[in-house]
């Protein structure tokens, strides 16, 4: 189980696609993962075999972008562009249920660690909180502004939840951060990361970055986010990929990492080893990477560059292997000490 600074990492498989692979579930165990694309599309691969080849899953689920995805012991739950979530069996790969959800496009979709609520969150400024079995509406969860500071339709992006399933965050466009109890509804803190937002007021009035994703540490204490720093052309994202660990209970920021000047664009997605020896982000501006940090000194260790621009990731149980979608790509990397 790799935990050095120099350990091997190399892309092991490669499976080309048209389409761009927006999120992603890992099957725990398996090679196995489900991912969803720009075609509407709900696909399930195996990399396990000898030629991975991506298999659709039946029914009419999406008509735009599979923004989000999240497992289940029964199901793989999906959300996109098109406002529906939408619930398939994962013996069979079929269509169990498509319902509406939000009323902008959908952005997020979290599972529980027990499995029993999926989180959606969408450009509505909602969060709600489904019955993972039934479908029903479980809560709703409102804290992040319908415009930004500039007055203009703000966007939110993501959610997780805490290891204990405890708590969940959100986080929005201006980079406002907001902690929830998941029992209660209730907002318990408030984090502010307004270094991710960029806003041009002169030559195209409008607004880029924000914070795209979240992820609590494994002892729940601290919070990190992942965006993108001050951009100074909003038409491209050239600026570092930047990271901000937080103190959620203080609301304090502990620390802000940004990676080098080759490694720009968004942070698509954060995940935590296992055992919490580093904390790895992945994203791009089209061109992608993964950076590692080591979580003691708050530092970016290690900044590899990957084949495409990553949108989402999931480690296997050893945290040896990755698996990533992204820009018309899918790869798997193995980490060797």
């Amino acid at each position: 189980m790799p935990d050095e600074k120099n350990f091997n990492f190399k892309v092991k498989q490669e499976v080309k696609r048209k389409d761009i692979c927006l999120s992603m579930e890992h099957v725990p165990g398996t090679g196995r993962f489900y991912f969803g694309s720009s075609d509407g599309g709900v696909y399930d691969i195996d990399f396990a075999s000898d030629k991975p080849e991506p298999k659709r899953c039946e029914g009419a689920g999406h008509s735009s972008y599979v923004t989000g995805a999240a497992l289940t012991k029964k199901y793989i739950v999906t959300g996109g562009y098109d406002k529906h979530l939408a619930w398939w069996d994962r013996k069979n790969g079929k269509l169990i249920r498509r319902q509406k959800a939000h009323d902008k496009w959908l952005r997020g979709v979290e599972a529980s660690p027990d499995g029993r609520l999926i989180a959606s969150v969408a450009d509505d400024m909602a969060c709600r909180l489904w019955n993972s079995e039934t479908g029903k509406i479980v809560r709703e969860l409102r804290g992040h502004k319908i415009q930004t500071p500039n007055n203009y339709p703000s966007m939110l992006f993501c959610a997780t939840f805490s290891a204990d399933g405890e708590r969940l965050a959100t986080a929005d466009k201006p980079g406002h951060i907001v902690v929830w109890d998941v029992k209660t509804g209730k907002q318990i803190k408030t984090c502010e990361s307004p270094g991710m937002y960029t806003w041009d007021p002169s030559q195209r009035r409008h607004s880029i970055g924000g914070v795209r994703s979240l992820r609590f540490s494994n002892d729940g204490k601290t919070l990190a986010a992942g965006g993108i720093g001050k951009i100074g052309n909003i038409d491209h994202l050239g600026a570092k990929a930047r990271i901000e660990i937080f103190d959620w209970e203080k609301g304090e920021s502990l620390k802000i990492l940004e990676a080098g000047d080759k490694f720009k664009g968004l942070v698509e997605h954060l995940l935590w080893h296992p055992e919490g020896k580093w904390l790895l982000a992945g994203g791009g501006d089209h061109n992608g990477w993964l950076l590692f940090i080591d979580p003691e000194t708050r530092k970016i260790i290690r900044e590899e560059k990957a084949p495409m621009h990553v949108h989402e990731f999931a480690l296997n149980e050893k945290a040896d292997q990755i698996f990533a979608v992204g820009h018309n790509k899918l790869a798997r990397w193995e980490l060797e000490a």
